[in-house]
């Protein structure tokens, strides 16, 4: 048995071949990350590799770098094995100087795969996949969002310091018509009441109108904010405005196209206390394929919500933190699941009150939350059957 490790990088692979004794088959190979250089690899192994000669290929699940050459090699019909790249590591550091190369990374690769000891990322369907880039898309798209914000309260608090004071959302419909419209104070100011009031009326749907504006006016005639470059913050403002509306126009579209995949492959999960149709859309989509983990711990782990504890001596920390190993997009989504299930499920709730009750942090207690909806995602997938609240306050 041969055992092909190959170390992923963006623009180049290393691959390095060992025998069942583990001695390397000749020098690594460095090829592209293309089709040419996906060749030069089949070249590669058709030197290295004898007649009636079995090969396992391993690689690293780095980023998605990864997947054009997996694909590339599972349509050839090779044996594949992705691991985690921790798996490698800590091989890793048993070896004398812990030296990292990508020569020495494909060797190390290989020898893993050897051992046996590892578990898999495999690929996952299209629909997965699918979903998968959606949600992470969604989740770059709510960022960007979230940092047009922070610039509009910035240019704000020059130009218009009083303004938080006059909606309660500064997002919601009636102010962003009025900031993309007349957003400084002087702008406001040679704005009659009638026409403003006409336009808030508009925006919201007749919940505002000629009382709002004369507390706009009011409160614009008041402002200490700077007079100097009004045209420009104005121009600022309105273009921060509509980049706001169209990225949360996209996050919408984009949540429609979740909701028919998650209808599709697994509805379960929205039955599960804190996920909705985009929280439950990450985590179908990181987790892929249940199976793959056969406890509910690898779960967590996968997720990186396993604590770590801090203790020295007789001291132990009640402020224990995440490994944050795994998936950063399922640890979020987890952990916003917990914070609304230790707020509005029974059984959650109660749990979080218990650890708060031990005197632990609020941190530390939904991180325990969290842990314990891992085990219910875990449970619900692998039957397939709806969340029931069952109350055990022992849980």
């Amino acid at each position: 048995m041969l055992y092909l490790g190959i170390d992923i990088g963006k623009n180049n692979h290393e691959a390095g071949i060992v025998d069942g004794e583990g001695k390397q088959r000749g020098k690594s190979l460095r090829f592209a990350n293309d089709q040419q250089g996906f060749f030069s690899l089949t070249s590669f192994l058709e030197q290295k590799v004898g007649p009636g000669e079995e090969l396992r290929v391993g690689m690293e699940a780095t980023g998605h770098y990864w997947i054009p050459l997996y694909s590339f090699l599972h349509g050839k019909g090779f044996i594949l094995h992705v691991i985690n790249p921790i798996q490698s590591d800590s091989l890793r550091n048993f070896t004398i100087r812990g030296a990292k190369t990508d020569s020495i990374d494909c060797f190390l690769i290989a020898h893993t795969i050897r051992f046996g000891d590892f578990s898999e990322t495999r690929l996952a369907d299209e629909d997965v996949l699918t979903l998968r880039n959606l949600a992470r898309f969604r989740e770059s798209l709510k960022d960007s969002c979230a940092n047009y914000k922070r610039q509009v309260v910035t240019v704000l608090d020059q130009v218009f310091p009083e303004y938080d004071a006059l909606f309660s959302n500064m997002f919601g419909e009636s102010s962003k018509a009025f900031l993309k419209t007349y957003g400084t104070p002087e702008q406001t100011m040679e704005l009659d009441t009638k026409s403003l009031a006409a336009l808030l009326r508009k925006a919201s749907r007749g919940r505002h109108g000629t009382k709002k504006a004369e507390e706009i006016k009011a409160l614009a005639g008041r402002s200490i904010g700077v007079p100097f470059c009004k045209d420009a913050f104005a121009f600022q403002l309105k273009i921060l405005i509509e980049q706001i509306e169209f990225t949360e126009k996209q996050i919408g579209e984009i949540d429609k196209k979740l909701a028919q995949l998650l209808k599709k492959l697994n509805p379960v999960i929205l039955s599960i206390p804190g996920v909705g149709p985009a929280t439950g859309a990450v985590i179908l989509g990181e987790i892929g394929d249940i199976n793959r983990f056969d406890k509910p711990k690898k779960l967590v782990a996968f997720a990186g919500i396993d604590p770590t504890v801090m203790q020295s001596g007789n001291f132990s920390g009640s402020h224990n933190r995440f490994s944050k190993r795994g998936s950063p997009y399922l640890r979020r989504a987890i952990w916003l699941a917990a914070v609304v299930a230790a707020r509005f499920d029974p059984v959650f709730k109660a749990f979080y009150e218990k650890k708060r009750g031990e005197g632990k942090a609020y941190g530390t207690a939904i991180g325990a939350v969290a842990r314990k909806l891992a085990y219910t995602i875990f449970a619900i997938l692998k039957t397939n059957k709806p969340y029931e609240v069952r109350l055990n306050p022992e849980a």
